[in-house]
């Protein structure tokens, strides 16, 4: 998730006047999002996003007042950290690292900023930690803000589970270049295509949100139960078998809009319409008044709504939540939180050597096309190879394989990657614990009550 700073309006000062953009037409919506989704070139950049719980270091099991939270969160945000800070609206936190030239450059910058942040949340008896989803009982909003606001009443309509995503779930996300515009081992299409059919082994291997009761009970990752209850469209992935740039463009156009924002300083009340999607907005704001009815112009839900602007429809891209989202680069969002101090670094390491050394990326997209039969008719993250990685994590046969295959190359790949000796034992490490063993993160835990709960809001399903 992307907090209220991806929002352009937020830049302006209170009281501006309104600097009334120019709408944008059906064409020209289908343009940009194909022109900000994929930008290609030779794969060299990464990046990662951690999200961390935050709790009392001596009882991690009870929720930490707001006020403590609030005030462990400025603390935070005081210090000269390289990466971003923000602050998830339950009151995790996350910090995003620049764009890194190396691995190394990537994982020592965020490693720092972490000790950082320990030292000052120590100080104060709190502690980071490492979960999927957060296994304490009615996790309240901590931020309040229009877009969140706005995305809570939305998410509501499909039930609990988008308060338990929105306040109670924590990630390890992996960004990568989307690669060259032409086919072979850093194309793009196939970069794309291998991101989803690897996604189910990264959800199995680092599955860390287990749950006893409930929806999810027995499921090693139920943190991605969670993600495919929130709406029909809006966290699933596109079809993998059309061209990705015309796949991704249709199904952003053809996924409902979650909110409306005002416009002045941004600050008011947003619009959460019912029922329409990006393309309806545009084709009713493009419409003659009086239309014939399809289009919404006859009193229909999107004709009620200001004509959509181009800051609408890149502010409405950040309201996608698929796992894989294309943001000129890749953004990996499947793999759960990770346990200790450098468990995050494992994932960021293996997605990496996995995708950016040409010898582990051939061995990878090998690995993918012997899953595409289980991966099915239905998108990520429901369809069956996808909700088998989430409720038996690597006890499936076929994801355990998978993952020893991956991990192998991964260990082989890393040093030629100029990969340092620890980040390497790391991997090696985390393989010889789990991924040979048929288990995950989530094995060392007493499953939580999470899903029972729609992990810890404290609404039963």
């Amino acid at each position: 998730m992307h907090q209220d700073s991806t929002d352009p309006s937020a830049a302006r000062t209170p009281g501006d006047p309104d600097p009334a953009p120019s709408p944008i037409t059906e064409a020209g919506a289908e343009d940009l999002v194909r022109g900000i989704c994929f930008k290609t070139g030779p794969p060299r950049v990464l990046g990662a996003e951690l999200e961390w719980l935050v709790v009392d270091a001596e009882r991690p099991g009870e929720l930490v007042p707001p006020e403590r939270l609030n005030a462990a969160h400025d603390a935070a945000r005081a210090l000269p950290l390289r990466s971003g800070f923000s602050i998830e609206p339950g009151g995790q936190l996350e910090l995003s690292s620049a764009p890194a030239a190396s691995l190394t450059e990537c994982l020592d910058g965020l490693r720092a900023d972490l000790v950082a942040v320990r030292s000052a949340l120590g100080s104060m008896g709190l502690a980071l930690q490492g979960s999927g989803c957060d296994a304490r009982e009615a996790v309240p909003r901590l931020v309040a803000s229009p877009r969140y606001d706005a995305m809570e009443s939305y998410l509501d309509r499909s039930g609990p589970g988008g308060r338990a995503m929105m306040r109670a779930s924590a990630s390890v996300q992996v960004c990568v270049d989307a690669g060259f515009e032409e086919p072979g081992p850093f194309g793009h299409g196939r970069r794309w295509r291998m991101a989803h059919l690897l996604g189910a082994v990264f959800v199995s291997a680092f599955a860390n949100s287990p749950s006893a009761s409930g929806r999810y009970a027995g499921w090693r990752c139920a943190r991605q139960g969670i993600w495919g209850d929130l709406d029909a469209r809006r966290t699933l992935a596109p079809a993998l078998d059309a061209e990705p740039r015309a796949a991704w463009a249709a199904h952003a156009l053809d996924t409902e809009v979650m909110c409306v924002r005002s416009h002045g300083d941004g600050r008011g009340a947003w619009a959460v319409p019912r029922g329409v999607t990006f393309r309806d907005w545009l084709r009713a704001a493009a419409a003659p008044e009086g239309g014939d009815g399809r289009d919404g112009r006859d009193g229909g839900p999107a004709a009620t709504l200001r004509p959509p602007t181009a800051e609408d429809l890149e502010y409405h891209l950040t309201t996608l939540f698929p796992p894989v989202r294309p943001r000129g680069h890749l953004e990996l969002r499947m793999i759960d939180a990770q346990p200790g101090d450098d468990g995050w670094l494992v994932p960021v390491a293996v997605v990496h050597a996995l995708f950016d050394d040409p010898e582990a990326a051939e061995t990878a997209y090998r690995v993918a096309k012997g899953l595409a039969d289980g991966y099915g008719p239905e998108a990520a993250p429901r369809n069956r190879l996808w909700r088998s990685a989430a409720r038996f994590g690597p006890a499936d046969p076929e994801l355990r394989a998978a993952a020893a295959v991956c991990f192998r190359a991964a260990v082989d790949a890393l040093p030629r990657l100029g990969a340092a000796t620890y980040v390497v034992d790391a991997v090696a490490g985390f393989a010889d614990r789990y991924v040979r063993r048929g288990r995950c993160p989530a094995d060392d835990r007493p499953p939580g009550p999470g899903a029972g709960t729609a992990a810890g809001t404290g609404v039963a399903r």
